[in-house]
């Protein structure tokens, strides 16, 4: 008997201190059934978000009976502020301070207090562009026949709905720079879905798109802060999405014309457009696939072999007395006024195609900044690119008129013609810089490193010419040419440029500035005479 008093008073106590314990649980399950008796609200918010909130907290005094009228009803910012702030910078905040009634508000979207869904629940997703087109209506139903309507209508929870594209509660249109549908975010919008591996891999999508839109003249530009260039929704459309495969897509073969043409005037019209998410090395024209390994090969064998060559030079003369003329014997003249004229234009031209190039292709580094910082006002680095590119063309018209019109000049090009005897100096001469030869070789006054620079240059400019005018006057390239044509012009203009500027530091500025014979420089660029001690001429040398 007295250890059933025991257990009797034992459960009282642990009783009595639950009680004590929570006394907000108990008035929030004692409020409800008894504000049910009368109110059907009270059972409809068990199934809610508001399921835990007690009647109370909403509806002060609730205990008086009659209920006092008129007593207001707290706004939802009471509980949800920073929802509240949000929604007062959005399109439909300030239309309601407008005074626009018919603006949107919480319940509007999200219903009745008391029946409110958790917002992250399949039904509530599925309603929400129904709950949308209550206004705009024309743009649901783009919405609901586009892909990602569809998916969402197969039961495709994670397709994305008007809120994850314009956002929730903080709602902008595209103009403001702030908001994700604007030009500048549209890429980071898209690529929450499309740029992510396990999306992608859940629902079998390319997982390439956002890489091959960043590779593409499109993303470069876009990257550089450039507004007017073609974004995703530029091509594939904003609400109205649909695969390519669909003749209503503004992206089927039969619309590309049209949707490119929006840009590009007249482009595809004569020849299909092909493939637009080309991805270098991997998706990419055969012949694109064929100069890019060219290259690939190219540029490093042969700045490899010219950085022995100068590597090997350089330590030979390390060892003896710089090659400067002697005291009293005079300078020689290696370039006219003109020429240096043309050198100096050279210079300036292709130091700034390098630059702004470059900076096209690689827009973050410190270097490329100054450029694409004014990408939004003012598309800096591309008139720059177009301006270095026109007098890069007319030094070398320049030249070529120069050498037409001026007897002088044309005999002191003869000296930069190749001979026969060029390649048995460079091979004799590269064995020598290697340690093959124990005795440098005879050398022409000017020599074959002067010729093989000449003549680069000249094949370089020839290719760079041929492949920057279509890229430059790239709707009428659009309009007459496959774009193949340009995406071979893209690549070979790049790895020429590449080539061009690596071949530059390597091998020009050796033989002018590093070489120990005319270190710190060979101002013959500057004054026309070079310090650097020659050889004699030879008699079958062109007078210079």
């Amino acid at each position: 008997m007295n250890r059933l008093a025991g257990l009797t008073t034992l459960w009282l106590a642990l009783g009595l201190a639950g009680w004590i314990a929570a006394p907000a649980g108990r008035a929030q399950t004692a409020e409800k059934p008894a504000c049910s008796s009368c109110h059907q609200q009270a059972e409809k918010i068990q199934n809610t978000v508001h399921a835990s909130v007690g009647c109370a907290t909403c509806h002060p005094r609730h205990e008086q009976f009659p209920h006092p009228a008129g007593i207001p009803k707290p706004a939802c910012a009471t509980c949800h502020a920073d929802i509240a702030r949000d929604y007062a910078r959005g399109v439909h905040g300030r239309a309601a301070r407008e005074g626009n009634s018919a603006a949107p508000n919480c319940s509007v979207c999200h219903g009745d207090p008391h029946e409110v869904k958790d917002p992250g629940s399949s039904a509530f997703r599925k309603a929400v562009p129904d709950t949308c087109g209550m206004c705009h209506s024309d743009i649901a139903q783009q919405y609901k026949a586009s892909v990602h309507g569809q998916a969402l209508e197969r039961g495709v929870s994670a397709a994305p709905l008007c809120a994850d594209c314009h956002g929730e509660h903080s709602i902008e249109g595209p103009r403001p720079e702030s908001s994700p549908v604007n030009s500048r975010h549209i890429r980071e919008t898209c690529a929450r879905c499309h740029g992510d591996i396990r999306l992608s891999r859940r629902f079998n999508l390319p997982a390439d798109r956002v890489v091959s839109f960043d590779a593409s003249f499109h993303g470069m530009a876009a990257k550089t802060g450039a507004l007017a260039v073609a974004n995703c929704a530029s091509c594939h459309g904003v609400h109205n999405i649909l695969p390519s495969s669909d003749p209503r897509s503004t992206i089927h073969p039969k619309n590309l014309p049209a949707t490119c043409g929006q840009c590009h005037p007249g482009a595809g019209r004569r020849f299909a457009l092909g493939p637009v998410h080309e991805l270098p090395g991997r998706v990419e024209p055969a012949a694109v696939r064929w100069v890019r390994a060219i290259y690939v090969v190219l540029i490093p064998s042969l700045l490899g072999l010219l950085f022995l060559h100068n590597f090997g030079d350089w330590i030979r003369k390390l060892g003896r007395p710089r090659g400067a003329a002697p005291p009293g014997q005079a300078p020689e003249l290696r370039m006219f006024r003109f020429e240096r004229i043309e050198h100096a234009l050279l210079i300036l031209s292709f130091a700034a195609l390098a630059w702004t190039g470059f900076a096209l292709k690689y827009p973050d580094p410190w270097w490329a900044r100054p450029l694409t910082g004014w990408g939004a006002s003012w598309e800096l680095r591309g008139t720059l690119h177009r301006i270095a590119a026109a007098i890069f063309v007319a030094v070398a018209v320049m030249h070529l008129i120069s050498l037409a019109a001026n007897p002088r000049l044309r005999q002191h090009w003869r000296s930069l013609w190749p001979r026969r005897r060029d390649a048995g100096e460079a091979f004799r001469n590269f064995g020598y810089n290697l340690g093959v030869r124990s005795q440098p070789p005879p050398l022409s006054a000017h020599s074959y490193a002067e010729k093989f620079e000449y003549w680069a240059l000249a094949w370089g400019a020839v290719i760079m010419t041929l492949t920057g005018v279509p890229l430059w006057a790239h709707d009428f390239s659009l309009r007459w040419l496959p774009k193949v044509a340009i995406d071979l012009a893209t690549a070979v203009h790049f790895y020429e440029a590449v080539l061009a500027t690596l071949a530059i530091a390597v091998w020009h500025f050796y033989f002018v500035i590093f070489d120990p014979d005319v270190y710190p420089m060979d101002t013959a660029w500057l004054t026309g005479f070079s310090t650097r001690k020659r050889p004699p001429s030879d008699p079958g040398d062109p007078p210079s």
